[in-house]
């Protein structure tokens, strides 16, 4: 069961991510699916007509996305990856005109399955980072303030 997940998961991210293929959502996200941490205010995705449109306004943005998986691990309907997002912002669907800068995001993905369909997804990325990256928030300059002493 957990490798037949983990392909599953494999070929979310293969063919609705990297290859931008809508019919997938319709085949592998559950019609009452969840997905959790995604968008700005990391509003929760219903069904797959929802993710439909989140797919289409980051694919929107970032063209060339490729979403490679570093890491996958499953254990019973659990599967959990460790992804990093690459591409070009290029597109004006994250609410900030086109930077022309590339990007990459890395991201935390645990998806439950059932039946045969993601049932939910919990979503951990770096936004702030991408934000930073887009031009959209400032690049803190000189030392991180999480690195320096303090007395």
């Amino acid at each position: 069961m957990t490798e037949t997940n983990k392909t599953l998961v494999r070929r979310w991210f293969k063919e609705v991510w990297n290859e931008g293929r809508e019919a997938t959502i319709d085949e592998l996200f559950a019609e009452n699916g969840r997905a959790y941490g995604l968008g700005e205010g990391e509003a929760e995705v219903r069904t797959p007509a929802q993710m439909k449109l989140f797919v289409r306004n980051l694919r929107g943005s970032i063209p060339d996305v490729q979403i490679r998986i570093e890491d996958i691990m499953a254990e019973g309907d659990s599967v959990m990856v460790r992804v990093l997002l690459a591409g070009t912002h290029s597109g004006s669907g994250l609410g900030v005109p086109p930077s022309g800068r590339r990007v990459r995001v890395a991201g935390i993905v645990v998806v439950r399955i059932a039946n045969g369909q993601i049932a939910e997804g919990w979503n951990s990325w770096d936004q702030l980072g991408l934000l930073r990256q887009i031009g959209a928030l400032p690049v803190p300059q000189g030392e991180d303030q999480f690195l320096t002493a303090r007395s």
